[in-house]
């Protein structure tokens, strides 16, 4: 019976160490969460790309930095992030 619980402690250890859960273990991970919403985008123009027509993305958190959404009303949104 102890040689069981050594043998299950063994492996929590294990993966609280291989999972980096370890108290006193401070790991920061940055996340970017984006919105859910899709704006009504023709075509996408990247300064990378010139004047050429992309296809679209749904908003600037999907879009590449420095590029701009043309949307259908005739206006456009720039995306700097």
């Amino acid at each position: 019976m102890a040689t069981c619980n050594n043998w299950v402690m063994s492996l929590i250890i294990a993966g609280a160490i291989l999972g980096r859960v370890i108290p006193g273990d401070s790991t920061t991970k940055i996340v970017k969460a984006c919105p859910l919403y899709c704006l009504q985008v023709e075509y996408m123009t990247c300064i990378s790309s010139g004047d050429e027509k992309l296809p679209p993305r749904c908003n600037c958190c999907l879009a590449p930095k420095n590029c701009t959404l043309h949307l259908s009303a005739s206006t456009s949104i720039h995306c700097n992030k």
